[in-house]
């Protein structure tokens, strides 16, 4: 457990917040208290290839191409078409934390379920509620577009394995997200795509709930916790990740590596707050990642039918730098 953590425990949020801005940052503080209070629990599942790389977190142009490569992963995701009254136009592709919280819970359903068809609907909603995401208004007209957007994006992960490269070039569902049918009534079930479900059941990550409902909010924070929960328990000694390996990974979009670190450091910050037993040394030349438990014990995901892949440890047989 952190400082921050221990520090809430014994003065609690409104004590803690007086040492807010000088030993630890409000937003930090404020993502440890409501980890540490959440009494809902719950476990989320995501594709590993997510936690080595990820979408967007602003607005690109609407025809612009999403390109992430470090030495072992690539991700391209290419955006999709829509056709409209003034003919094809290009719908961008998905972004931000909305897009990230719809995709976590489609991979959490099909795990759970085992079905990659998935309810959107009523579950949809009763999940981002439970995370805090108003569910109506602009917020849900948010979710409606970055649904859209993953419904028709391409996406093509390349991840090194030793010597073996293996390519996964798949739309994410098969059927668009909140579509209509032929007498005009609104789908709300949606089909991941045999390829994708099939690399999901193969490649598992499991998460808190509990920690992703307190940083639901927070793009930047989301990716290092998913890619943290990936990393940390599988390492067989420390690991230094360069800051150039950092910034190839999490920076696109910034203008230099200078503005990146300090924004990268913020948000790191963040996610520690909700992953009490992550081991990490922040240093001059990049980070260094120590052994450290899993955010959800193994025992508690075999609870799930994939989960015996986990005692292998098959979801965790990717390079070491990624």
């Amino acid at each position: 457990m952190g400082d921050i953590h221990k520090l809430l425990e014994v003065h609690g949020k409104q004590g803690a917040l007086a040492f807010a801005g000088t030993d630890f940052d409000r937003k930090e503080l404020e993502a440890a208290f409501d980890y540490m209070s959440d009494e809902h629990g719950g476990t989320g599942f995501l594709f590993s290839g997510w936690c080595q790389a990820a979408l967007p977190h602003k607005k690109q142009a609407d025809d612009a191409v999403w390109l992430i490569e470090t030495d072992y992963t690539k991700l391209m995701i290419e955006p999709g078409s829509l056709h409209t009254d003034k003919g094809v136009v290009k719908v961008g592709v998905p972004y931000g934390s909305r897009a990230r919280l719809i995709l976590l819970f489609l991979q959490t359903e099909a795990i759970k379920t085992n079905s990659r068809e998935i309810e959107l609907g009523r579950s949809l909603r009763t999940w981002l509620g439970k995370l805090g995401v108003s569910i109506g208004g602009k917020s849900m007209k948010e979710v409606r577009e970055q649904a859209m957007r993953l419904s028709r994006c391409r996406m093509t992960f390349q991840i090194a394995k030793g010597k073996h490269t293996g390519i996964v070039n798949q739309n994410i569902v098969d059927t668009a997200m909140f579509s209509h049918d032929e007498n005009g009534a609104l789908l709300e079930t949606v089909k991941l795509s045999e390829g994708f479900f099939e690399q999901l059941k193969k490649h598992p990550v499991p998460l808190q709930e509990s920690a992703i409902r307190a940083i639901s909010n927070h793009s930047q924070a989301l990716d290092i916790y998913c890619w943290l929960a990936y990393r940390l328990h599988a390492l067989p000694s420390d690991c230094l990740i360069t800051w150039p390996s950092l910034y190839a990974q999490f920076g696109s979009g910034y203008s230099s590596l200078k503005n990146f670190r300090t924004r990268f450091y913020d948000s790191l910050k963040i996610a520690l707050a909700v992953y009490p037993d992550a081991h990490v040394e922040v240093g001059k030349i990049g980070l260094t990642l120590k052994v450290s438990n899993p955010p959800v014990p193994r025992i508690a995901a075999t609870g799930v039918h994939v989960f015996k892949t986990l005692a292998t440890g098959v979801h965790t047989r990717l390079p070491p730098n990624s």
